[in-house]
C-alpha cells in the first residue's frame, strides 16, 4: 500500500493545480488520474491569461503534469474504485487493484458531458463545436450558428446565444418536447428549430464545421455548432461514498473559504464543486484547497 500525505483524485485543471502548489509546500503527494475529463476534448482555450493565441486543454494538461512532477508530485494512471475513511487516514483502491493510504483527500473528478455520438462531431469539440457559451460564445460573433440539443436544454442555449449572433438555427436532435414558453421566445427571435436527428456534421480538412447533415437528408450550412443537451452527469460517487455532502444539483458542497467538504479531511473543487464549468476558476480552487490542506497536515487547521 502506498502511503502519502494527500492524494489527488483527478487529474484535470483543478487536480493539477492543487498538485503544484502542494509539491510546493514539500508534500508527499499522488495524484490518480483516469485521463478522462471534459479538459481533454477542449482543443482551443481562448480566454485564459497568459494565453493569448489560445490553449488545448491537451497541453495544459501536460505542462500542468510536468510542473507538478518537478516538485516530487507522483502520477498514477487509474481510476478509483471505492474510498472510505478509517479512523483519520483514507483508504482506496483502484481499478488495477492497488491500494493507497492518505492523510487527506482532493477530489478533482468534474463533469461528464452528454455530448451524442454523431459522425464527425467529436474532433470539432473546441474549435468550431462548443458546449460553454461564456467560455466560447464570442468565437460565434455574428456566424451562422447551429445549436444540436434536446428539449428546453437546446432552446434556451439557442436564445442564449443570440447576444452574440442573430444567425440561430436549433436542431432538436432527440426530438425531447419544448415547452411552449421557449417555442414562443424561439418563434418571436426568428429561431428555426428542426424536429430531426443530426446523422453527420460535415468539416473540412482543418476540422472545421460547414455544415449539419439531418437524417431526414437536409443540410444545414453553418460556420459554428454548440452542443446543448440535459444530463451531464456529474462525477460524485466517491465523495457520496465518504457521506460527503450534495446540492440541489449534485455538485459537492464546499467550504467557500476552505474547499473543504463536510467530512473532515476532505476537499473538493473544479467542475465537481461549482458550475461555472471556467478553467481558471478551477485553478483557483485547487490552489485554494491546497493552502488549507497544507494548514490540516501541519496542524495549524483543527481536524472539525
Amino acid at each position: 500500500m502506498k502511503k502519502v500525505d494527500c492524494i489527488i483524485i483527478g487529474g484535470g485543471i483543478a487536480g493539477l493545480q492543487a498538485a503544484i502548489q502542494l509539491g510546493r509546500y514539500n508534500h508527499n503527494i499522488a495524484v490518480i488520474d483516469a485521463q478522462k475529463g471534459r479538459s481533454l476534448i477542449a482543443k482551443d482555450y481562448q480566454n485564459i491569461l497568459g494565453w493569448p493565441e489560445g490553449v488545448s486543454g491537451k497541453r495544459l494538461r501536460s505542462l500542468g503534469r510536468q510542473h507538478a512532477e518537478k516538485f516530487g508530485v507522483e502520477f498514477f494512471d487509474g481510476t478509483v474504485t471505492s474510498l472510505e475513511k478509517k479512523e483519520d487516514l483514507f483508504i482506496m483502491c483502484t481499478d488495477d487493484d492497488i491500494h493507497y493510504e492518505a492523510k487527506t483527500i482532493f477530489l478533482g473528478t468534474g463533469v461528464t458531458d452528454n455530448i451524442p455520438a454523431i459522425r464527425n462531431l467529436y474532433p470539432t469539440l473546441g474549435i468550431s463545436t462548443y458546449i460553454c457559451p461564456d467560455c466560447d460564445g464570442y468565437e460565434i460573433k455574428q456566424k451562422q450558428t447551429v445549436v444540436i440539443g434536446g428539449g428546453n436544454t437546446g432552446a434556451n442555449m439557442a436564445l442564449t446565444l443570440l447576444y452574440w449572433s442573430k444567425a440561430i438555427i436549433y436542431v432538436n436532435h432527440s426530438k425531447t418536447k419544448i415547452n411552449e414558453t421557449f417555442r414562443k421566445k424561439l418563434e418571436e427571435n426568428q429561431i428555426p428549430v428542426f424536429e430531426e436527428e443530426v446523422e453527420e456534421v460535415k468539416v473540412d480538412e482543418s476540422q472545421n464545421l460547414q455544415a449539419i447533415q439531418l437524417v431526414n437528408g437536409k443540410r444545414i450550412e453553418a460556420e459554428k455548432a454548440f452542443v446543448a443537451f440535459k444530463g451531464n452527469k456529474i462525477n460524485n460517487a466517491l465523495a457520496k461514498q465518504l457521506g460527503v455532502d450534495v446540492n440541489e444539483t449534485n455538485h459537492i458542497h464546499v467550504n467557500p473559504r476552505t474547499k473543504e467538504t463536510n467530512i473532515p479531511g476532505v476537499w473538493a473543487g473544479g467542475d465537481l464543486a461549482a458550475h461555472s464549468e471556467q478553467v481558471t476558476i478551477s485553478m483557483g480552487d485547487g490552489t485554494q484547497a491546497a493552502i488549507w490542506i497544507h494548514k490540516r497536515l501541519m496542524g495549524e487547521l483543527p481536524p472539525d
